[in-house]
């Protein structure tokens, strides 16, 4: 169904992983989708991985959207002003607006505390990770307010609730996923007297491109990783999030979430779609459940 049919979204961060799965169903609810990000089939960014916005932009047309691809560093003000500018000259309006920009550069510094992180790499990393949602919102929101009913999906890794009483694993990336929960606050704060809604948003465990590579799997046999981490039987594609977002961006009561803290698993409970396999993993409820909770991996009840 083009639920989304006459609706103009960005994407920010669409090259891969929970980006590309949104873009693509965006695009399959009937979307003109941007999608921005610094690796093209020209240049590759410091991630240095192969997927491309090119790529996105191309599943987003045989999904049956508009997929449009440009380059861009969302550390870089100009280029992000210029980036809206043309939003708005080729389409008038910006109706979506996703912020899901991260860009981890190397090996992450797991389980290291802030004296034992080299401090560049972790500087950096609040740089991609916050900064670049800052510097988007603030160049987006005056096209996107030019329209009412406009919504800003800030995504992150981990609910309010969880990521409020959880440390995250390391320092950098503790501090980089809280303070995007933040922006969302301040968001829905400042958009309060507006017609908009400002809504942050978790994937659960997230079977990106990455991830699957990691465990030596692809997206048909990923059951085959539960052999050796088995509580990623609770895991989803990047697809199921892009369903949240789709749902979220065709529901004509979308204030209800104004403010609020929601996950992929959550939304489908709600709205009713399923991951690629038909299930409804809900992964936070897991986590908190049974994974923290120290019990062996069952995901009855949970997907």
């Amino acid at each position: 169904m083009q639920r989304l049919a006459g609706k103009v979204a960005l994407v920010a961060g669409a090259t891969r992983a929970a980006g590309r799965g949104i873009a693509v169903e965006l695009g399959a609810a009937g979307a003109t989708v941007y999608v921005t990000g610094r690796s093209t089939r020209a240049r590759r960014s410091e991630m240095d991985r192969p997927e491309t916005i090119e790529d996105t932009a191309e599943l987003v047309d045989k999904a049956g959207g508009r997929g449009i691809a440009v380059p861009v560093d969302h550390l870089d003000s100009e280029q992000v002003r210029e980036l809206v500018a043309r939003i708005e000259r080729e389409q008038g309006a910006l109706h979506i607006l996703v912020n899901d920009i991260w860009g981890q550069h190397g090996e992450p510094e797991w389980g290291k505390t802030v004296w034992e992180s080299d401090l560049d790499s972790g500087l950096r990393l609040l740089q991609l990770g916050v900064n670049t949602h800052i510097i988007t919102a603030h160049h987006a929101l005056p096209l996107l307010l030019k329209t009412p009913g406009g919504l800003v999906i800030e995504m992150t890794d981990g609910t309010a609730e969880y990521n409020a009483d959880t440390y995250r694993v390391s320092f950098f990336y503790d501090v980089a996923k809280g303070a995007v929960g933040r922006v969302a606050f301040a968001l829905a704060h400042e958009l309060e007297q507006y017609d908009a809604t400002a809504v942050l948003l978790t994937p659960g465990w997230l079977r990106s491109e990455a991830m699957l590579e990691g465990f030596g799997v692809r997206e048909e046999n990923w059951r085959d990783a539960t052999e050796q981490v088995p509580h990623f039987a609770i895991s989803e594609s990047p697809s199921y999030v892009g369903r949240a977002v789709a749902a979220l961006a065709a529901d004509p009561d979308v204030r209800r979430w104004h403010g609020k803290s929601t996950s992929s698993g959550e939304l489908a409970q709600i709205y009713g779609f399923t991951d690629l396999d038909g299930s409804r993993p809900d992964a936070w409820r897991y986590i908190a459940e049974v994974e923290s909770a120290g019990k062996p991996a069952d995901t009855t009840g949970y997907r």
